[in-house]
């Protein structure tokens, strides 16, 4: 007979933001205890709408088992990652700092329980590295969900050369009790997802630049000549144009390969503050 993996009922998320708050509201919507960790002012608040809305619009296609405001009563907001003493499990989903991210690992180290888990939703930052910011290496790991959290059903769970089995299999556990599918990656710069999908919203960025097409020609094209649901321009647009800059760099820095140079096109948009959606005007106006 064998035991049944466990999973863990409280869980610390550092950082409010959209992928943040994603994963904080498919953790309470599966019944765990959520601290939701972030100290950038008015990013609690934004946070916490972001989990109401998402939420009454599943509630209301009658997607939601509970009441929305039973499943907000779980996550327990805070400024103060303090305030994450004694959780079981926490993931961090902060900019794709690595310095930030270490620093982060470094305090969460303290206040996880031992033998808890410390997972990371970066989406390109080694997860070896990140590792050795801790006391606990063998118990950190990759936990990257996709975009918006609440309706992608993929979550790449990457091991550092660290990561033990039993860290691995517990955080597989977990993603499955949040209804996620998951899928092993290697820790290389990018995993699998962002090592297939930047380099090709990077050569959309230099289509455009080099006047191929338009970029809505760009994004029809590619949607109806390879059965995307939407364009690499308008997902670069949805992403940010930072953070896929910034996954850019990593894959080039990390592979060394020219293939990986970031468009110039498209670091221009983010020297502009054209950041795509967030900011009201990347590729498109918003």
């Amino acid at each position: 007979m064998t035991t049944a993996t466990p999973v863990p009922s409280t869980l610390a998320v550092v950082g409010a933001g959209q992928m943040g708050a994603g994963i904080a509201q498919v953790a309470a919507t599966a019944g765990l205890t959520v601290t939701l960790v972030d100290a950038y002012p008015g990013a609690i608040e934004k946070g916490l709408a972001s989990i109401s809305g998402s939420l009454a619009k599943l509630a209301k296609k009658g997607l939601l088992k509970e009441a929305p405001e039973d499943v907000a009563k779980r996550v327990h907001a805070t400024p103060s990652i303090e305030n994450a003493q004694g959780v079981e499990f926490a993931i961090e989903a902060v900019n794709e700092n690595e310095q930030l991210k270490k620093e982060i690992f470094g305090k969460l180290d303290g206040l996880v329980k031992p033998g808890g888990i410390i997972a990371s939703n970066t989406s390109s930052i080694p997860i070896t590295r990140l590792a050795a910011a801790t006391r606990r290496p063998e118990l950190v790991v990759g936990m990257h969900f996709m975009n918006p959290v609440p309706l992608m059903q993929l979550v790449e769970v990457i091991r550092a050369i660290q990561t033990s089995d039993a860290a691995y299999q517990q955080t597989c556990a977990l993603a499955e009790k949040l209804g996620k599918t998951t899928v092993a990656a290697r820790d290389m710069p990018g995993f699998i997802v962002n090592r297939i999908l930047i380099p090709m919203i990077n050569e959309a960025c230099f289509a455009l630049g080099e006047g191929l097409g338009t970029a809505a020609d760009i994004d029809t094209a590619m949607k109806l000549g390879t059965n995307q649901p939407m364009g690499p321009l308008t997902l670069a647009d949805f992403i940010g144009l930072d953070t896929v800059l910034a996954i850019a760099e990593v894959l080039h820095r990390g592979l060394g390969e020219s293939k990986y140079r970031p468009s110039p096109l498209l670091r221009q948009h983010v020297d502009a503050g054209w950041l795509g959606k967030k900011s009201g005007r990347g590729f498109y106006t918003y």
